[in-house]
């Protein structure tokens, strides 16, 4: 079985890194940013290209959703399996003559941040029972947790970890915005955001909410508003408004 992944971003180098951890062989990493190929290609041995795309019998494409269409069509074989990781578009994206499938792995990438590649669900659509096999087998030797999905379901997956991950990381931005102006060191809301999560294993989400707009303490919104300015004070008044609107207040 030859693999190729297709890409040098996050995605690209946690998939190749969890493939070469788990002992499954990689032909080559193929990509146009030659500088990051090489940063991965050195620390993981595998061959890399910027102009000759390795013949496979499994192309992985980790690229940025508006790019998936374009790179799938470099890839000419007919007799192969190509994949994209992208956790909103359908597996008729890809452009070409060869089986077509989707491996999305919900999980949030950064090159400097260690994962657990055992506990990231790994989401898998095919057109045959064959390629679900093969894919199974693949993402099973890296994740304890993979699953069969269909594109609708893929698509709510992955508007729900924009809401999870993605708005509360910039959250995170802004309250450290907020601390920055103040000269008051992030590290202290640390513990704070560690319980806030871990709570929420044990809690459901809903019943775990505090804070000022859920007690309806207008005194305190208002205190509130008066210190922020600019979108920190939209961002802070459309979520009092949500959160108010869910617990009828």
């Amino acid at each position: 079985m030859q693999i190729v992944i297709i890409g040098s971003g996050n995605v690209a180098y946690h998939l190749a890194k969890a493939f070469v951890l788990n002992n499954i062989p990689l032909a080559q990493i193929f990509g146009r940013n030659g500088a990051e190929l090489d940063k991965i290609s050195e620390e993981l041995n595998i061959p890399y290209s910027t102009e000759k795309l390795e013949d496979a019998n499994l192309y992985i494409i980790c690229v940025s959703d508006s790019s998936v269409e374009n790179v799938s069509k470099i890839i000419t074989k007919k007799d192969c399996l190509v994949v994209h990781t992208s956790g909103s578009l359908p597996k008729e994206v890809l452009v070409g003559a060869y089986r077509k499938s989707s491996l999305y792995p919900l999980q949030t990438f950064s090159k400097s941040k260690e994962l657990d590649y055992k506990k990231i669900p790994f989401f898998i659509e095919t057109e045959n029972e064959e390629d679900k096999a093969l894919l199974f087998e693949i993402a099973s030797k890296i994740s304890n947790n993979v699953m069969e999905s269909t594109h609708e379901k893929r698509k709510y997956i992955h508007l729900t970890a924009v809401f999870a991950c993605n708005f509360v990381n910039h959250l995170f931005s802004r309250a450290k915005e907020i601390s920055d102006s103040q000269e008051i060191p992030f590290d202290y809301f640390l513990p704070l955001i560690d319980e806030t999560v871990q709570k929420i294993h044990e809690i459901e989400p809903k019943s775990a909410q505090t804070g000022p707009a859920v007690r309806n303490d207008a005194r305190i919104l208002q205190l509130h508003e008066e210190l922020l300015k600019d979108e920190s004070l939209e961002i802070y008044k459309t979520m009092n408004h949500s959160i108010k609107k869910m617990y009828e207040l």
